[in-house]
């Protein structure tokens, strides 16, 4: 017996991923956006929630957002201050060095503005591709692709893309996916990937896109 995918209607599913969503909690980094409208401490927020909970970001954002309103708020603390902060999230001691390496590394590459691409953004301490693209797309809502460890297990799991990491799966969706579906993809999948397809024991019966989707269904043929 032989596995026959079916089609990935891309389209389909992101029109219902638009309408879900809504019933669903918000990404912390576009809590930010919507509270802030600061590209910086989008930012911020977005360094903070690598490899960290939502709630744990969210809570460490609240505490450093409380002394840190700009560029020169953050250049005043000390290292050891950022780190009692921004405590507990994830790696906080690397995270608080870049941070206070920040303002530092904005004013001379970028004479004290928050660049807008991924490719300068990665120039910054502690800025890889997924928090860039998250910047770009929701601190300046201009089109781009974050993929995160949700974005990368979904994709493959609907059998949209068949990659090995999360790099991949960037560079393939930057081929294959609408440009007009970049700025929200990953908010979506993030939500959804958080709710209802979980890395384990996903609810697939319960959902909403499951009759597109790869991982449950799939047609044989001999």
């Amino acid at each position: 017996m032989m596995k026959r995918m079916k089609p990935v209607p891309i389209d389909r599913i992101y029109s219902i991923l638009s309408c879900e969503v809504k019933h669903w909690r918000v990404p912390i980094v576009d809590l930010v956006k919507v509270q802030t409208k600061d590209p910086f401490k989008v930012l911020l927020a977005t360094i903070l929630s690598a490899r960290t909970k939502d709630q744990t970001t969210a809570m460490a954002s609240k505490k450093l957002f409380s002394l840190v309103k700009n560029k020169e708020d953050l250049k005043k603390l000390s290292q050891k201050q950022i780190e009692r902060l921004i405590f507990p999230v994830g790696f906080y001691r690397t995270k608080a060095r870049h941070l206070k390496q920040l303002s530092r590394a904005l004013e001379e590459k970028f004479s004290g503005v928050i660049p807008d691409t991924v490719e300068e953004l990665c120039e910054l301490p502690g800025v890889g591709r997924k928090t860039a693209n998250l910047v770009v797309a929701v601190g300046f809502s201009k089109p781009a692709v974050c993929v995160d460890v949700h974005v990368h297990r979904i994709t493959n799991r609907l059998g949209y893309v068949k990659t090995r990491n999360p790099f991949e799966t960037e560079m393939t969706l930057r081929e294959k996916l609408p440009r007009r579906y970049w700025i929200h993809f990953n908010s979506y999948l993030v939500a959804f990937g958080q709710h209802l397809c979980t890395p384990i024991s996903p609810h697939c019966s319960i959902c909403p896109i499951k009759g597109y989707c790869n991982r449950i269904g799939i047609t044989s043929s001999r």
